[in-house]
């Protein structure tokens, strides 16, 4: 089992006479494989927040409504992980006539991910390798070998085809051109965020991350495009379509904010069957299928 302590601290200043309204998502999704002993939302302005979960896709979110001045939102949590762990080698792609109907909006083209556009260079490059997991594997190898990760190279606008053409991004930039790829040969992916757990301290302080979960099987199984850090140590935010679909903060109002402060502890505790988060070459998934 992988615990991990996580501690997120936002910052606003309301600058709208009306106030501003927010919507967050930042608490871990509950699945069978992620469960909390403890969780603490704390706000600095004296709101009730609505707080909901969205019955598909297991996102939480947090909406409320902010008066003018400053707003600091801080989430404590104890976060388990209990991964599925399968060998790559026994994880086949499923013919769409066989796919859950849930799973069928993933292989669409989305705002962030163009897959219409890069159906002849998908199969040019992967049409012909086996299908299955290592086909999975080869487009996030060729997206890790072509793809420089920068920061402040790309914006909220930035597309797969963009950092197709580019060949540079951060980690939300990888994830759409591999989700765009996958599904322009008809493999189900999705963007699923996090944070970047144990990722280099050369790339900037701890940060929320964007990854990718793809289809295979019968289950969503993790992949990280920028290969920035260990997969194992991701706590399941959200998932969606794309970035357009898992923001962490969507704010309607004049707002100005500072860049967010995140911690993520690992606990090891040998004698509890605690570990620490590893490169584990089998095939991981924390979702509930």
């Amino acid at each position: 089992m992988i615990r991990l302590e996580l501690q997120i601290d936002l910052y606003y200043q309301v600058n709208d006479g009306q106030g501003a309204d927010f919507v967050f998502n930042l608490h871990p999704a509950l699945t069978p494989a992620q469960t909390l002993t403890g969780e603490n939302l704390a706000l600095s302005q004296p709101i009730v927040p609505e707080i909901s979960t969205d019955s598909a896709t297991g996102n939480r979110y947090i909406r409320l409504h902010a008066d003018p001045g400053p707003l600091t939102v801080s989430y404590a949590a104890m976060v388990d992980l209990v991964h599925h762990r399968a060998d790559p080698a026994s994880l086949a792609e499923v013919p769409v006539r066989q796919m859950p109907l849930a799973v069928m909006q993933y292989i669409y083209p989305s705002r962030y991910c163009q897959s219409d556009r890069l159906v002849k260079f998908a199969i040019n490059e992967f049409g012909h390798l086996w299908q299955g997991h290592a086909r999975v594997q080869a487009i996030q190898n060729w997206v890790q070998q072509h793809v420089k990760f920068t920061s402040n190279t790309s914006n909220s606008n930035t597309s797969a085809v963009d950092t197709l053409i580019e060949q540079v991004g951060v980690c939300r930039d990888f994830a759409h051109l591999m989700i765009a790829l996958c599904r322009a040969v008809n493999i189900p992916a999705r963007m699923a965020t996090g944070t970047d757990y144990g990722a280099d301290p050369g790339l900037g302080p701890p940060d929320f991350h964007a990854y990718v979960e793809v289809f295979l099987g019968e289950r969503w199984y993790i992949f990280d495009p920028s290969g920035t850090a260990i997969p194992m140590g991701f706590i399941r935010i959200g998932t969606g379509r794309d970035a357009a679909d898992v923001a962490f903060a969507t704010i309607f109002g004049n707002v100005a904010s500072q860049a967010p402060l995140i911690r993520t502890r690992a606990v090891q505790d040998a004698a509890r069957g605690m570990e620490l988060p590893w490169h584990c070459p089998q095939a991981l998934s924390t979702a509930g299928a």
